[in-house]
């Protein structure tokens, strides 16, 4: 076997040339083909199998036996073939009948080889085909050897269609039926939208793999990086795309990727193995799917997004087949479909005509996900097949909150949505001339609304919803769309524009809370840490930071000089003893004291608050309050740590109530123990965004809640509609008698006296 992939495949490519050019029926170039592979990796077996009539059948064979040819056929999905083929995934196993799918054919002869490793041939996004090989002794191929087997698969894919040997449905699949489905995803970015299905773009389709010039070939590429490095600069330099802030160090990101040396020589590398530019690219993009599917951290698995993004994008400029949706101009109100968007492509888009995206894939943290909020776009994500299931053209009504996707309504359905979005839209407008009065309860008591933020252009909701200042701004933001660590610089950059835009209103900047399902790719885990089970409750927030005491240390600065000649309010998440408070504390006033020193401005005054998230932190707040200068409760964390439930779990979402008599119990002891101090306590989380839930939290006394800015016209309306004493009252009388239905008793009082929970 030659040492590189390169020459592995390379040579196995000269050898298949011959065959296919040769004037023999398509049978007898498979025949070859398995010989020809199994020779060169001193493989005893060599085996392809193709899809035809929806099952795999045993088409060509080395080494099992050859009365099986044809007679061996299994399911998609059976056994380890079939799981290749429906899953379009590699396989690479040191004992196949270890494996759970292994299933035994008996008539194959296979049962004395233990080693398997095998890979999908693929056409139009589909596998045609799986091409495997086995061997006697147990080992798990290297990585040449497999490399070289999808590089081989490529070939055989065109060899396979050309012959019209397996089952290749047509370039468009178009959706057959044309009635009204209704589909779920993952909730990303709420919102609702209505306008007709456009595909992102269409899939380039590789024709011919097999190169006739390898350096003409690797001119191509060279051409193409070039032009796709341009398309970035320019991307990243065009304020019209909002590309300031946080968009800016996506794109930053993007640029990255672009000048990558590795993923380079990697393309080079697969074009010296004899294949065209464009096979070269789908072939090292083939290596980052395997990739992302060994890929358990989200955050690395959004990354290896961006990355097949970009190659998407350059197998596009390689082929000549540049349009895209956003190119060619959306023509009238439109719902965007893709199996997955990078956040550079979505910022082409025109976002007058643009409503809503639907994905095949997305995160939560994804950078797609963060800027179409930033941009106020509604995202439903892990919509299963979409792109099969919806024509160009059709019309699709998006229902993020419901988690409600109706592709081609009825009219009737289409006329009650569009009634709905009407009176949200006229809900909005009542709450828009609702901006300037103050949220003030019917009996004079006064609530702050404050909103959630993490991103330099948040700032601006305040004077869009007349919000009383930033309750939690979420620092970890510039840190997760940042393709390195941001430095002190950048890091004060943000934290002053977004102070400025508050004016005089304050901004309660919680340090960076990373770790857990937010982990930096950049930052390397120390050699004896392990993986954790899991990630909520382990290694992450204020415990990171302090051992990570340089990254602490670096951003108090860049706050404390943002914050220069200003007041600084600085919040610590996820404390669960005093000590850890007390230690955070002292970072930042050494960092004070050290700008003092150096003569440099520091902020007027520092108010220091603490996020009560671990409810052990409850047991000990006569100890924590006399520090305090006020404290936040962080509603998701606390209560998925309360029920030991979680939140991110389907089966566990009964479980997470808001409104459970044991949940608001906790928070009213919390709420009495602040007021005996004197300290002021408040909620941030999406507890306090949703009406009848920041009801509850007035009726137990919280008088600051800080929520997403959509949530701010609601319930300032709510608000200023109940007798906040009367709640109160009716609150201490549920709580104490030990009622469980208490939502059912908030919505009947809210009925009784006209309160709407819109």
């Amino acid at each position: 076997m030659p040492s590189t992939p390169a020459a592995a495949a390379r040579q196995i490519l000269v050898r298949l040339q011959e065959v296919m050019a040769s004037r023999t029926s398509a049978q007898a170039k498979l025949n070859k083909v398995v010989e020809i592979i199994g020779q060169s990796l001193s493989s005893e077996v060599c085996s392809i199998y193709l899809v035809r009539e929806g099952v795999l059948e045993l088409f060509a064979t080395r080494g099992l036996k050859q009365e099986a040819v044809h007679v061996t056929r299994m399911a998609m999905g059976e056994g380890l073939v079939g799981l290749i083929a429906t899953n379009v995934e590699t396989l690479n196993l040191d004992e196949a009948a270890a494996h759970p799918d292994f299933s035994y054919r008996p008539e194959t002869g296979e049962d004395r080889f233990h080693s398997f490793a095998g890979v999908p041939i693929v056409r139009r996004e589909r596998a045609i085909g799986v091409l495997c090989v086995q061997h006697v002794e147990p080992r798990k191929y290297e990585e040449i050897e497999i490399e070289a087997l999808q590089t081989v698969a490529m070939v055989l894919s065109e060899l396979i269609a050309n012959a019209e040997l397996a089952d290749d449905g047509p370039m468009d699949l178009r959706v057959t039926d044309t009635g009204t489905i209704m589909l779920r995803g993952l909730q990303l970015v709420m919102g609702m939208a209505r306008g007709h299905a456009v595909f992102h773009q269409p899939r380039v389709h590789i024709e011919h793999t097999v190169a006739e010039d390898t350096e003409a070939e690797r001119q191509r590429v060279i051409s193409a990086f070039t032009k796709m490095r341009e398309q970035i600069d320019r991307m990243t330099g065009a304020a019209e795309f909002g590309t300031e802030g946080e968009h800016q160090e996506v794109l930053e990101t993007y640029k990255m990727f672009a000048y990558d040396e590795g993923w380079i020589r990697r393309i080079n590398e697969a074009i010296d193995s004899g294949l065209t530019a464009e096979a070269a690219i789908e072939r090292v993009q083939q290596r980052t799917r395997m990739r992302m599917r060994q890929i358990d951290d989200p955050l690395l698995q959004d990354r290896m997004h961006d990355l097949e993004d970009m190659a998407n994008r350059l197998l596009r400029i390689v082929s000549g087949q540049l349009g895209t949706a956003a190119t060619m101009g959306l023509r009238q109100d439109a719902i965007l479909i893709a199996r997955n968007l990078g956040p550079a492509e979505l910022l082409e888009y025109d976002r007058r005509r643009l409503k809503g995206v639907i994905l095949e894939e997305g995160s939560l943290t994804a950078h797609v996900t963060i800027v179409a909020r930033a941009m106020g776009v509604p995202v439903l994500g892990r919509v299963r097949d979409i792109r099969h299931q919806v024509n160009e053209g059709d019309l699709i009504l998006m229902d993020v909150v419901e988690n409600a996707l109706l592709i081609r309504p009825s009219a009737d359905m289409d006329e009650a949505f569009e009634n709905k979005l009407h009176v949200t839209q006229k809900r909005r407008a009542e709450f828009a001339a609702m901006r300037d009065l103050p949220s003030v309860s019917a009996d004079g008591q006064r609530v702050e609304l404050m909103v959630n933020a993490g991103l330099r252009e948040d700032a601006q909701a305040l004077d869009v919803v007349g919000a009383d200042g930033i309750g939690l701004f979420r620092t970890e933001f510039q840190f997760l769309v940042s393709a390195t660590l941001p430095q002190r610089e950048k890091q004060q950059r943000l934290y002053k524009d977004v102070l400025d835009a508050a004016g005089d209103r304050p901004v309660i900047f919680r340090t960076v809370d990373i770790g857990g399902d937010k982990a930096l790719p950049y930052m390397q885990r120390d050699a004896d840490e392990e993986l954790e089970d899991n990630p909520a409750m382990g290694w992450r927030a204020l415990r990171l930071a302090l051992e990570r005491e340089g990254l602490m240390k670096t951003q108090a600065r860049a706050l404390l000089e943002a914050s220069a000649g200003k007041m600084l309010h600085v919040m610590f998440p996820m404390v669960s003893e005093p000590w850890e408070y007390d230690a955070a504390r002292a970072l930042v006033e050494h960092q004070r004291e050290w700008l003092q020193q150096q003569r440099k401005k520091v902020p007027i005054a520092i108010r220091y608050g603490a996020m009560l998230e671990v409810p052990a932190l409850a047991e000990v707040l006569d100890i924590l309050l006399p520090r305090l200068d006020f404290l936040s409760i962080g509603t998701n964390d606390l209560t998925q740590f309360l029920f030991a439930a979680d939140r991110a779990h389907p089966k566990l979402a009964e479980r997470y109530d808001w409104l459970s008599i044991a949940i608001l119990r906790f928070i009213d002891r919390v709420v009495r123990t602040c007021h005996d101090y004197k300290v002021p306590v408040g909620v941030c989380g999406e507890m306090g965004g949703r009406t009848l839930e920041a009801m509850a939290l007035v009726g137990l006394g919280i008088r600051r809640l800080s929520i997403t800015p959509a949530s701010v016209g609601p319930v300032k309306a709510m608000i200023r509609a109940i007798d906040a004493s009367d709640l109160q009252d009716a609150m201490r009388e549920w709580l104490d008698n030990g009622v469980p239905d208490i939502r059912a008793r908030l919505t009947r009082w809210a009925v009784e006296r006209n309160v709407e929970l819109g």
